[in-house]
């Protein structure tokens, strides 16, 4: 049976991480927080700001505003928001599949809930893919089995005639043993040379 769906992480792959360690550490380095403080605050939220058991404000209270700051929320806000940037090759890769329209298009990606909306919104990732297995949505995350098991619950496909992409080799583990076809993506180069050994052709 050949791929008939392509599950794309975002963060890593189509965008920049959302809010990740490098990310976080140019934060601290930024605003003069004091790292350890910070990274052991995040930790400790960091499952429940992913599954949407925390609001974003909630995070910069806990994580950040609970102590007096010389910079705004507002400021460290935007700050989050500006880490945000595309990969243009890799998404045009994923809308060139899309316009294909040979493939079931999705996301499986971990992110905060205010952060996911505003990168669907911003980089127009919702004219390529029409369902997000987003953690912030589903209140369950990477590497959970339960989300790849989900994902293909409700879009009713086998698990060999599904390919995800994904950075991270732990998140790509767990679909492997389920029986999904996986890519580690390094480079939109080189994941444009790996896609015809799944049987997937790029339109020129």
């Amino acid at each position: 049976m050949g791929i008939t769906t392509i599950f794309f992480d975002i963060g890593g792959v189509l965008l920049t991480d959302g809010w990740g360690h490098a990310s976080r550490r140019a934060a601290a380095e930024k605003f003069g927080l004091d790292w350890e403080e910070y990274a052991e605050r995040h930790e400790k939220v960091a499952h429940a700001i992913e599954t949407n058991r925390l609001s974003l404000d909630e995070y910069l209270r806990r994580t950040i505003f609970h102590r007096p700051r010389s910079f705004t929320r507002e400021e460290f806000r935007e700050f989050i928001f500006a880490q945000s940037q595309p990969y243009p090759e890799t998404i045009e890769i994923a809308r060139r599949l899309a316009t294909s329209q040979k493939y079931l298009m999705a996301t499986i990606n971990n992110e905060i809930f205010e952060l996911n909306v505003y990168r669907l919104q911003t980089f127009a990732l919702r004219d390529i893919f029409p369902v997000f297995f987003s953690s912030c949505f589903l209140g369950i995350r990477k590497p959970d089995e339960a989300i790849y098991r989900l994902a293909l619950q409700v879009t009713q496909r086998k698990a060999e005639e599904c390919l995800f992409i994904d950075d991270r080799e732990v998140n790509l583990e767990c679909p492997r043993e389920m029986g999904l076809q996986t890519i580690l993506y390094n480079s939109a180069s080189e994941l444009r040379n790996v896609l015809p050994q799944h049987g997937i052709e790029i339109s020129a």
